[in-house]
């Protein structure tokens, strides 16, 4: 569908950069043209669909670089996984990305599925069979036996069955490689969330295969051993990086001065339940590991947004909380937007084509009601969502089109 949309005022991206009384020209799922919304209509053609929204802004679309679509944010998410079909499974996660979609999310990076489902569903998006957000999706993430998410099928020991994993899933057709570097919270039985679970070299033989084949590794690492393992092969993210050793926080500043020299980013997936959290965790404990992330960012370290959509409380529709983390550690408003938006986009990767109003970059964009700039909770007032060119009206909107 060939649309206009405009509205008071366009955040171009990135530094609060705007156009007031502007317009975006999108042509077969591209933006084509951008500028003063009486210049855009003379340029283009008639038989259009337009959409208007004054008192409101449009931007780019949010990315959520951390999600599970195939857990439910329940309780139990892990129980739940266990007891559901195939089938069924799919529809579920149908549903969770269209919820995403409705939060004004335009891509997401799907970090660890069942049986390549995350890639079919990836597909249905794709070819318009099913709304939602772009899926990157890992597939099934590499393991050891018995460890962190092992029941999504990627276990794996020794350099053979590691790169048999990794190629199967690169021959699913996954967008990266995803690799549990230590232990994780929902894995009940498994190893502590601190202790590393691959060696160096098993990192590093990962990462040639990812990188043979063009695509980036993405590590979760809450341990300090797993980290400096995942540093030391040169993954592309590391999730979470929490600095856990055996006996509390273990950080490292060396490795934090060659993360920020090698553009390693670090997504720290704060849930959207990152408060409550807090106070499970211990205010004081929690405080402190927040404080980690501020002074990453302060030593150069590019930090992204991302929910852990689908873990217990995190749930698929409450972005904006999530961005709440980022000032609680000191971004601005401003720098929020551009963080969930341009930046996450050049971590991921893919901010030729996204992450910014500009001729020639893919139709992710939202409308919400009033100025973001002004207050971050504007964000939750979507009014209009385009993803690749395909207007989505959320099922909460008092979008006037």
């Amino acid at each position: 569908m060939d649309t206009i949309v405009s509205a008071e005022r366009i955040l171009l991206g990135p530094r609060g950069h705007r156009l007031v009384d502007g317009a975006v020209l999108v042509q077969g799922g591209i933006i084509t043209d951008v500028g003063p919304r009486a210049d855009i209509e003379a340029r283009a053609p008639h038989d259009l669909t337009r959409f208007f929204y004054p008192n409101s802004t449009l931007l780019p679309g949010l990315i959520d670089a951390h999600v599970h679509l195939v857990l439910d944010a329940g309780p139990d998410p892990v129980s739940g996984l266990a007891s559901t079909d195939d089938t069924t499974l799919g529809q579920a996660m149908a549903d969770r990305a269209l919820r995403l979609l409705d939060t004004g999310i335009t891509t997401v990076r799907d970090l660890g599925d069942r049986n390549g489902l995350a890639v079919r569903l990836r597909e249905d998006i794709a070819t318009g069979q099913s709304p939602g957000p772009r899926i990157l999706a890992a597939g099934t993430p590499v393991t050891a036996p018995g460890g962190h998410c092992w029941f999504l099928g990627g276990q794996a020991k020794g350099a053979d069955a590691i790169r048999a994993v990794v190629r199967r899933n690169i021959e699913r057709g996954v967008d990266l490689i995803k690799v549990m570097a230590t232990g994780g919270g929902i894995t009940k039985d498994g190893p502590a969330i601190w202790e590393a679970q691959f060696t160096e070299e098993e990192l590093r033989l990962i990462v040639r295969e990812a990188h043979h084949a063009g695509l980036p590794v993405a590590a979760h690492a809450h341990g300090t051993a797993g980290i400096a393992a995942a540093v030391a092969a040169g993954v592309d993210t590391i999730e979470h990086c929490t600095w856990m050793g055996r006996d509390g926080f273990d950080v490292r500043e060396d490795l934090v001065t060659t993360m920020a020299a090698r553009g390693i980013a670090v997504c720290p997936a704060a849930s959207p339940d990152w408060r409550g959290f807090a106070q499970r965790f211990g205010p004081e404990r929690a405080e402190e590991m927040f404080a980690r992330m501020r002074w990453m960012r302060e030593q150069g370290v590019r930090l992204i947004t991302g929910t852990d959509a689908g873990i217990s409380r995190a749930v698929f529709d409450d972005f904006v909380s999530s961005l709440e983390f980022f000032q609680h550690i000191g971004y601005s408003t401003a720098e929020i937007i551009d963080l969930a938006t341009h930046e996450t986009a050049q971590a991921l990767g893919i901010a030729h084509d996204t992450g910014l109003l500009r001729p020639g970059h893919r139709a992710d964009l939202l409308v919400v009601d009033g100025n973001p700039l002004d207050d971050l909770q504007v964000l939750r007032k979507v009014h209009l969502v385009m993803a690749g060119g395909r207007p989505h009206l959320p099922r909460t909107s008092r979008a006037c089109p």
